[in-house]
């Protein structure tokens, strides 16, 4: 059996043992608590920082290079005698890129020449044809005018033989008026065996003269009647024609100057066939017109080509953007001018880029066949809008860049 006082020294140790400095146990506890708020804290820091951060930018990886293309066609048709590039090779503006056989071209180009030659001859045959017809046009008005003149004067002067003739009839009348009654008187005469015969026959003879005479005054002045009449259809015909003359001298200049006017369109238009044929002589010689990269060559050596078939393309690699197509949720706060930057996943390396502008619509809207919302099966979709951002030029590495790259830009909006 233990004894009393072996028991109260067991007791101690064993007090000993389990609390040794009961009074540490508060401080512990505060130093754990400080930790763990502290921890707490950093936390609610980075979160609120990292809050903050992400709203001062906006990224996506739905987004691509782009550049122009330039597709080079045919503008006449010929037959290919010479191809100077090849895929993927650089070439300069008006660096040549193919030929096309130019037989074809150059006869027309000389028909074309020979055309107009003869439109500005006969432009010069016409030109003097319309003083001509000016100086011929009074010559003729002057004459007719004579004319007229004339067949006046022929008029009056028949009138004038008419009236005289009327005279001479009206003398030879009353001159066979005297002898046909002297002829009455001489008959009696006669009868009565007063006279002798051989005097009564002259008288007979007399009468019978004066008869005629006055047949012969009357078919004279009948004559001189119908002279009249033809002297004054005369008159009419040569005023007609003074009239028509006079009438139709500034028509006949007037149809001078529009066949000269016509004959100087006739030019104009050669000269444009002229021009155009010379224009299509030298489309057969194709030139790059901006500098690039050769891609999709289709022209090759002998091929027969039409007007408007696409020969090859130059993509122009000089000056790329990309096309990022952002929700329409992060573009609360993007606008042109921002700075971005571009991480090109082919070169893993980033470039610095600017906001050029926003599409004025999404994707779908300019699509060829855009979703209609009016069905009852409306569920809505996020939208994107494509933003174009122009790459700033200068960048090391930047011609590197091609179009169809995946990018992933990230807009600061600080």
């Amino acid at each position: 059996m233990p004894t009393q006082t072996e028991e109260i020294e067991d007791q101690q140790h064993q007090d000993s043992t389990e609390d040794p400095n009961p009074l540490a146990d508060p401080a512990k506890k505060r130093t754990k608590m400080f930790g763990i708020a502290l921890i707490a804290l950093v936390v609610l820091v980075g979160c609120v920082g990292w809050y903050l951060y992400a709203g001062t930018y906006e990224s996506t990886d739905d987004a691509q290079v782009d550049a122009h293309l330039n597709p080079i066609a045919a503008r006449v048709q010929g037959t290919v005698t010479t191809v100077y590039v090849e895929d993927n090779q650089a070439v300069q503006a008006g660096q040549p890129l193919v030929d096309l056989d130019p037989k074809d071209e150059e006869v027309a180009l000389a028909q074309a020449q020979a055309n107009y030659d003869q439109a500005v001859a006969q432009l010069a045959a016409q030109n003097p044809n319309v003083p001509i017809t000016q100086a011929t046009n009074v010559s003729d008005i002057a004459s007719q005018q004579a004319e007229v003149q004339n067949a006046e004067a022929a008029l009056s002067a028949a009138n004038s033989d008419y009236e005289s003739a009327i005279a001479k009839q009206r003398q030879a009348e009353a001159s066979n008026q005297k002898s046909q009654s002297d002829l009455v008187r001489y008959k009696e005469l006669l009868d009565k065996q007063e006279i002798a015969n051989s005097d009564y026959d002259q008288y007979l003879s007399t009468a019978r003269s004066q008869q005629a005479a006055v047949n012969a005054a009357a078919a004279s002045a009948d004559s001189y009647k119908k002279v009249i009449q033809q002297r004054q259809a005369q008159l009419i015909q040569q005023r007609a024609k003074y009239q028509q003359t006079t009438a139709n001298a500034p028509r006949q200049v007037e149809i001078k100057h529009a066949t000269v006017a016509s004959n100087a369109a006739a030019v104009e238009s050669a000269k444009a066939q002229l021009d155009q044929a010379k224009l299509n002589l030298a489309y057969c010689h194709v030139v790059a017109p901006v500098a690039g990269i050769v891609m999709q060559r289709d022209a090759e050596k002998g091929q027969r080509i039409a007007a408007g078939a696409q020969l090859l393309m130059v993509a122009q690699v000089d000056s790329p953007w990309v096309t990022a197509n952002f929700k329409e949720t992060q573009l609360r706060k993007m606008h042109p001018g921002q700075r971005v930057t571009v991480k090109v996943d082919a070169l893993d390396r980033s470039f610095n880029g600017t906001v050029e502008s926003i599409a004025a619509s999404t994707g779908d809207r300019a699509s060829v066949l855009p979703t209609e919302n009016a069905t009852g099966n409306y569920v809505k979709v996020v939208q994107r809008l494509p933003v174009r951002i122009r790459l700033n030029p200068g960048q090391d590495g930047l011609d590197k860049v091609r179009p169809g790259m995946s990018v992933e830009p990230t807009v600061y909006f600080n």
